[in-house]
């Protein structure tokens, strides 16, 4: 997929989820205005319930205290009239036409009947005496009975939008009915909705990040696999020539009589086969670490004398570039527990690194020394270092510092991934510290004994 391809599924991404954004934003909102227009409409239609109630509640008790058992006396009427009146003009008190109790439960009953369980509280405003005369089920003014109290101004109620007259405009002091809900937030009903809606965007958006990292780390695996063959193919084609030309040379009339010159062919033949040969190991063994876990035939390792013949083994390449290595090899005790095919082999991948990135006069050199924890061996050189983005790369199985077809460092980049392997398997660590320019020191920390798992 190409680097465009990529950038186009990332906007068109970043609009879907965008657009989603905007539709879910307008739904729930949609949702709160709908929510709060229906929450209102109930408590009005309840306030008004109530208001309706208590005047019908007033009249009743009017009528039967007037007419009692008699309802045909003409001075009777007159008198309920009489009585209506007065109330009407407030010559009687708004907190005395009210029953607290008869309030409490038609206010109770009404918000039970529209489902609105909310937390509130209430009460029986009024203008003339600028104060709540009921508030909460209590008288709101001061007296000696038990069950009246002082009046406290409550703001939330005070200031609330619910609030309906009880008595008819043409009273005096009709009265106004207030509920306040101190708990009531619009956002509640749609609050687990909202989460949810979240959670499932964050949901596809984290999916389709991890879809593109993917489809990105496989596109960097696969240009360094394809690196991984061009390298391979040059690996092997070179040795492979050189066995054809020395095979051809010895089927010479001329050199097939000279046993001196078939030797030397042999020679060839048989060193370029040994390379071949350690290149498919390479490739084989990191299979191997792939599919299984690594164990490591433990026994005592003479690091020094390790080091010792991986140095004398490179040194012939080194000096034909007209380098040197220098040792200073202090550990005392030298001595671990390891693999020590394996160990051979990490010391000699990292000296073989040091003088490939070395590309004119490798000066390399090779240290050891104790620790708290075991042993470090360290491999300086000073060739071409590498950035901080080749760094955090170079133990990936198949990255080498040059990429696609370029060979003017050859292998197959398996070298240091091994090495990573193999540290973690020796229960170590391998550190790094290169400067562009300027060369790169690898540290091995071995510890001295190996702890068996249980």
């Amino acid at each position: 997929m190409s680097r465009r391809m990529i950038w186009f599924l990332i906007t068109l991404m970043s609009i879907a989820v965008i657009g989603l954004g905007v539709i879910q934003y307008y739904w729930m909102h949609s949702a709160i205005e709908t929510n709060e227009e229906k929450f209102r409409n109930d408590v009005f239609d309840v306030l008004n319930n109530v208001a309706e109630k208590l005047r019908n509640a007033e009249r009743f008790r009017l009528y039967k205290s007037t007419f009692g058992a008699s309802h045909n006396d003409t001075n009777m009427e007159e008198k309920f009239q009489y009585e209506y009146i007065l109330r009407m003009f407030n010559e009687v008190s708004l907190a005395e036409r009210i029953n607290l109790k008869e309030l409490n439960l038609y206010l109770k009953a009404g918000l039970a009947d529209k489902d609105i369980e909310d937390r509130y509280t209430y009460g029986v405003y009024s203008a003339t005496a600028n104060s709540f005369v009921i508030q909460n089920g209590h008288y709101a003014v001061t007296g000696n009975s038990q069950n009246v109290v002082h009046a406290l101004q409550n703001e939330g109620l005070y200031n609330s939008d619910f609030k309906v007259n009880i008595f008819d405009s043409s009273n005096k002091e009709p009265g106004l009915l207030m509920i306040y809900f101190p708990d009531r937030s619009f956002y509640a009903p749609i609050k687990w909705i909202a989460l949810s809606s979240l959670l499932f965007t964050m949901i596809i958006l984290g999916t389709f990040i991890y879809t593109i990292y993917e489809i990105l780390r496989q596109k960097k695996l696969s240009l360094m696999k394809n690196d991984f063959i061009n390298n391979m193919t040059h690996e092997f084609k070179t040795p492979i020539a050189t066995i054809s030309l020395a095979s051809d040379s010895i089927a010479n009339p001329n050199i097939i009589s000279d046993p001196i010159k078939i030797n030397r062919f042999l020679n060839i033949i048989q060193q370029e086969n040994t390379r071949m040969l350690h290149q498919v190991e390479k490739v084989l063994q990191m299979a191997m670490l792939e599919k299984q876990r690594i164990r490591l035939n433990v026994a005592k390792v003479n690091l020094h004398e390790v080091i010792k013949s991986a140095v004398e083994h490179i040194n012939l390449q080194v000096e034909q570039k007209n380098g040197y290595i220098e040792t200073d090899l202090e550990a005392d005790p030298c001595v671990i527990e390891g693999d020590i095919t394996h160990i051979t082999s990490m010391v000699h991948n990292l000296l073989d690194n040091a003088n490939k990135y070395s590309l004119e006069y490798p000066q390399i050199s090779v240290s050891t020394r104790n620790t708290a924890e075991g042993i470090d061996v360290i491999v300086e050189d000073k060739g071409i270092g590498m950035t901080r983005e080749q760094k955090k790369q170079i133990f990936d199985k198949f990255y080498r510092a040059t990429s696609g077809n370029l060979h003017d460092v050859k292998g197959f980049g398996l070298g240091l991934s091994y090495v990573k392997a193999m540290m973690l398997a020796h229960q170590g660590q391998v550190e790094v510290v290169s400067e562009l320019g300027k060369g790169s020191i690898f540290t091995l920390s071995f510890p001295l004994l190996q702890h068996k798992d249980d």
